[in-house]
């Protein structure tokens, strides 16, 4: 078993390892029933709620996904091995993961994350609250359209209170991004862009991604705000979403109001703020924990778990199964890339895609 060595967390303190702005290469959806397409279809368009909604209005309807079955990385590998048949070029990167040769496929241990879920249902809701799941997922009913505002009636925008909320359909997005010396392929859910994606796939598209909180009143919630905006950097900033836009909910879910959060400037905010968390510390512990692990998982083939103990100042490695890829990569995916040869790793001689 390897060990990678947490502490003191200030060894990671100073400026940050360099980072390569991540880059859309690839996209795919799923439909209002959860079904895989290879394109856009469910990429949605902000336009701002109405202050005053209700965020718990319609939880009996909900169409909740069904999210205890286990996907594993299917649906990204399928789209890296259409864009690689579309291209003629292998992906190259060092680690592929979700929000080959010499490359690291991670996802997340399934089992744990729904012990984790269950833990947060059970415990003790505050009397007359709605579910924060419910009120997020309503925040972005209230906040999305299907088509750009200009295509839309008026009646559509004015009735998105009464919209049935479904957390099925998704816009998933690929980004080609980077740590210090390590090489990612990405893949992440974007909840919506706030104009449209420009044509030249070089151009930064304008992201939005949807947040919910509950008012600010004292210290103490600030306190704790300042702590989930780690949570909001982290996820946006991974996939080069630009823009976060938070909805402040009264404690039984009513909508106050709603505040516009540039990514880029989230950890200058928080070293004016109380200082819980370092932006440049987070990076650099992410690319060295990124650039050790390329150093211990340096065979193809087998299975590796990733562990970190509550409490304890070391991050775990060790391998579960000597050869083959388990449930992780896909028989389809395995046999595209077994086809591809030799000839095609250009993995170390090119950038990523």
């Amino acid at each position: 078993m390897a060990k990678f060595i947490i502490a003191p967390i200030e060894r990671f303190a100073g400026s940050s390892a360099s980072i390569r702005r991540p880059q859309e290469i690839a996209h795919f959806s799923y439909d209002d029933s959860h079904v895989y397409h290879p394109d856009d279809s469910s990429l949605r368009y902000y336009y701002p709620p109405r202050i005053g909604a209700d965020l718990s209005h319609g939880f009996s309807e909900f169409q909740k996904l069904d999210d205890t079955a286990d996907d594993h990385l299917d649906s990204l590998l399928k789209t890296i091995m259409l864009l690689e048949k579309e291209t003629g070029t292998r992906v190259a990167a060092d680690i592929i993961t979700w929000r080959g040769k010499d490359t690291i496929y991670i996802e997340e241990n399934h089992a744990f994350k729904l012990a984790r879920w269950q833990e947060q249902r059970d415990r003790p809701a505050r009397p007359g609250a709605p579910s924060q799941d419910i009120m997020s997922y309503k925040f972005e009913t209230l906040s999305l359209l299907p088509r750009p505002w200009a295509e839309m009636s008026r009646d559509f925008i004015e009735t998105r209170d009464v919209h049935v909320v479904n957390n099925h359909s998704q816009y998933c997005s690929v980004v080609k991004t980077g740590f210090g010396k390590t090489r990612m392929v990405l893949g992440g859910e974007i909840d919506a862009v706030w104009d449209t994606k420009p044509e030249n796939k070089d151009e930064p598209v304008n992201w939005v991604e949807l947040k919910t909180s509950e008012e600010i009143h004292n210290d103490r919630d600030r306190m704790r705000f300042e702590r989930k905006l780690l949570k909001f950097w982290a996820q946006s900033f991974l996939l080069g979403v630009p823009k976060i836009i938070v909805g402040f909910r009264s404690p039984r879910g009513v909508l106050q109001r709603i505040q516009e959060l540039e990514t880029k400037n989230i950890p200058a905010d928080v070293r004016k703020g109380r200082r819980t968390w370092d932006g440049n510390l987070c990076i650099n512990f992410a690319a060295s924990f990124l650039h050790w692990l390329r150093g211990i998982i340096v065979e193809e083939g087998g299975v590796w778990r990733i562990r970190k103990r509550e409490n304890e100042s070391t991050i775990d490695v060790f391998r579960l199964e000597e050869t083959g890829y388990g449930d992780v990569l896909s028989a389809d995916f395995v046999q595209w890339r077994q086809s591809l040869g030799s000839d095609h790793d250009h993995s170390h001689n090119e950038p990523p895609y």
